[in-house]
């Protein structure tokens, strides 16, 4: 029987140190059991919000290979949004961002497709990176700014991506502007990749894109 008294012993260790409980006081109640709990599942919820604010600002299009971040609390236009493109508006304030893809059937190249562009609009200035990008600034003649980022596709097709917003707010809008159409990236289409999804997880700047 004087055998079996370390075993209980080694036994209780853990839990009762061998008959030397831990005071009470020491002891996390059940209202800070349950704080605790209650602030590890707001923070959580906190960083699942953050991820999920992160996923919609987002605009990835897969199937013709380009993707963009758009600005916090913008607002997707379903109506206006289409398989090839997407529109994003701020509520109430009259900018949006418009980033689409389009067949380039007559194969125009960057510098006839911009030329055609420029028609109507007034104080077009820009610059080409190589033959395949364009970016620049102009005025739609109704009142507005128009920043654009535009760039031909290896396989001839053009993206276009456009920031309009009032030419009375271009203090607030043009950093804005410069950083949503520098977030733009291209990639491989679905089509031409091996698995269709491999590119749109390492997108390319622009500027590569066609190199």
């Amino acid at each position: 029987m004087r055998t079996s008294l370390p075993l209980a012993c080694s036994a209780l260790f853990l839990l009762a140190a061998c008959g030397r409980a831990e005071p009470v006081a020491d002891m996390p109640t059940q209202e800070e059991l349950a704080a605790a709990a209650n602030a590890a599942a707001a923070n959580a919820l906190a960083n699942s919000e953050k991820a999920d604010e992160a996923d919609t600002r987002n605009y990835v299009n897969i199937e013709h290979g380009f993707s963009v971040t758009m600005p916090e609390g913008w607002v997707k236009d379903d109506t206006a949004s289409t398989a090839d493109g997407a529109v994003y508006q701020d509520p109430g304030a009259g900018a949006d961002v418009r980033v689409f893809w389009q067949k380039n059937d007559q194969d125009q190249t960057l510098q006839q497709i911009v030329e055609a562009l420029s028609n109507g609009s007034e104080g077009v200035d820009g610059d080409f990176i190589g033959d395949n990008e364009y970016r620049g600034t102009a005025n739609d003649g109704e009142g507005n700014n128009v920043a654009v980022r535009l760039f031909r596709q290896a396989d001839g097709t053009i993206v276009t991506a456009t920031f309009v917003y009032p030419e009375m707010l271009s203090e607030q809008y043009q950093p804005i502007a410069s950083k949503v159409l520098e977030s733009l990236r291209v990639f491989a289409p679905k089509a031409q990749t091996p698995d269709g999804k491999a590119a749109a997880v390492t997108p390319l700047p622009a500027g590569n894109a066609a190199n």
